[in-house]
């Protein structure tokens, strides 16, 4: 069984401050895009969010924001998720980006052949918030964390997490960080 974990919890300081997950793309709320295409490759899905908590929950999914530990940044979200799921496996995925694999729990599942986790290589750059990772890595992650270490990629290299590779379809990767990117994005892909 695998949980699914969509981080809502950022900053969105490229976005003005403004609660990326809740901005609408297409009509709809950009972490529900993503929510549509993780929902059915998982056991069940909760959301990461540390502001708007009462509006994520309409979702139907459990919300919970992140641990009051003075971490911030994904992998304090990170952390606070594997404490808060029930399953052995957690994968992870940011709230913004609409058009996430079908397939990518199957495919990082498969690619992290005997490993404790894995992530997205998308054949030109790393995602390390599209991560599949087992919770008997929680007590790594919270003496990384209590190093004052904060960012994801070392902290991956530390576990030896593996790189899958997703270079068939780099454009599933497309996060929207700026206004600009997601009116970019909804001229881009208009149907």
């Amino acid at each position: 069984m695998i949980t699914g974990i969509i981080l809502a919890g950022g900053q969105a300081s490229r976005m003005g401050g403004q609660d990326k997950g809740l901005l609408l793309l297409r009509d709809i709320p950009l972490y529900q895009h993503v929510l549509s295409r993780l929902k059915p490759q998982v056991d069940r899905v909760y959301i990461n969010a540390n502001r708007n908590q009462a509006v994520y929950q309409e979702s139907g999914c459990t919300v919970f924001s992140d641990l009051p530990n003075g971490f911030s940044g994904p992998l304090a979200g990170i952390l606070s998720s594997l404490k808060t799921i029930e399953t052995e496996w957690a994968v992870f995925a940011p709230c913004d980006v609409p058009n996430l694999p079908t397939d990518l729990v199957a495919r990082l599942w498969h690619g992290k052949q005997q490993g404790q986790a894995a992530y997205v290589n998308d054949g030109q750059r790393e995602h390390p918030t599209l991560l599949l990772i087992h919770r008997s890595l929680m007590p790594m992650l919270e003496t990384y964390l209590e190093r004052g270490d904060r960012k994801l990629m070392l902290f991956l290299a530390e576990i030896e997490a593996t790189p899958v590779l997703f270079a068939d379809c780099p454009l599933a990767f497309q996060n929207l960080n700026t206004p600009d990117d997601l009116s970019n994005w909804q001229e881009a892909n208009h149907d």
